[in-house]
C-alpha cells in the first residue's frame, strides 16, 4: 500500500520478502523504516542485516515486544528501539527523532576543486579525516579521498558542528559514531579510531550537546 505524507512517499508492506524484493532487486530508496521483529519469512532482525548493505543510511525504527533484541538492535546500527508497550507514546517521538536527522544528514557537501578535477562529497557520506603527510585524508563511504591541505584547514572549510577533532590528526563525523569506549570511538561501519586522553572529555562532551540540541 502506498500513501504520500509531508515527508514523501510512505509505503507500507504485508510481507518482509516483498520489501527486500524491492530494495535489492527493484533499487526502491527509502531514508526510514519501521519494521516488527516477530514477522513472518525474514525476522526483522534479518532483514535489517540484508537492507544495510543496499541502504547504508537507512534509519530502521524496531517495534518489539521481546527487551532482549534491544542489544542485537545496536550492534546492527538501528536507529531507535520502541517496545510495544509503549508503542504510542514512544513512536511518535522517535519517527520525529529519524526526520530530524534525515534533514540534518542532507544537502551538504565538501568541494574539492583542483586543475584538474571537481568533486562534491556529501558530508553525510564522510566517516572520517586524518592526516596523510602533507594531505588530508578523507574517508568517506565511497572510498578515501586526499586532498593537498592541512587537516585544519579542511576543518575550517568543513565549518559544520557535526565534524570535531578526536585528536590532533584525526576528524570525526559525529553523525557516524556509534559508541565512545575505552579511548576510542566506534563508527556504524566498525571502524575503531583512538581519542587522544587529552581530547576525550571534550569529546563526550561535544557528542552530548550535539545530539542534546538536534533531538
Amino acid at each position: 500500500m502506498k500513501q504520500c505524507g509531508s515527508m514523501g512517499e510512505i509505503v507500507s508492506y504485508t510481507r518482509s520478502d516483498n520489501l527486500l524484493y524491492d530494495i535489492t532487486e527493484d533499487k526502491f530508496f527509502f531514508d526510514l523504516i519501521l519494521l516488527d521483529i516477530e514477522m513472518p519469512g525474514n525476522t526483522g532482525m534479518e532483514l535489517a542485516e540484508k537492507i544495510r548493505p543496499f541502504l547504508p543510511n537507512v534509519k530502521i525504527i524496531f517495534i518489539t515486544s521481546h527487551v532482549e533484541y534491544a542489544i542485537d538492535a545496536f550492534e546492527l546500527s538501528i536507529f531507535r528501539y520502541v517496545p510495544k508497550a509503549d508503542v504510542k507514546r514512544r513512536l511518535p517521538a522517535a519517527i520525529r527523532d529519524a526526520i530530524k536527522l534525515i534533514e540534518l544528514e542532507d544537502g551538504k557537501a565538501y568541494t574539492i576543486k583542483t586543475n584538474s578535477r571537481l568533486e562534491k562529497i556529501p558530508f553525510k557520506e564522510i566517516l572520517y579525516i586524518g592526516r596523510d603527510g602533507k594531505n588530508a585524508s578523507i574517508a568517506a563511504a565511497g572510498g578515501v579521498t586526499r586532498v593537498r591541505k592541512s587537516l585544519q584547514q579542511v576543518y575550517e572549510e568543513l565549518a559544520s558542528e557535526e565534524f570535531i577533532f578526536i585528536d590532533r590528526g584525526c576528524i570525526v563525523n559525529m553523525i557516524h559514531i556509534m559508541q565512545v569506549k575505552e579511548g576510542t570511538v566506534i563508527l556504524k561501519n566498525g571502524a575503531v579510531l583512538p581519542v587522544s586522553r587529552s581530547h576525550l572529555q571534550e569529546v563526550k562532551a561535544q557528542i552530548n550537546a550535539y545530539w542534546g540540541a538536534h533531538i
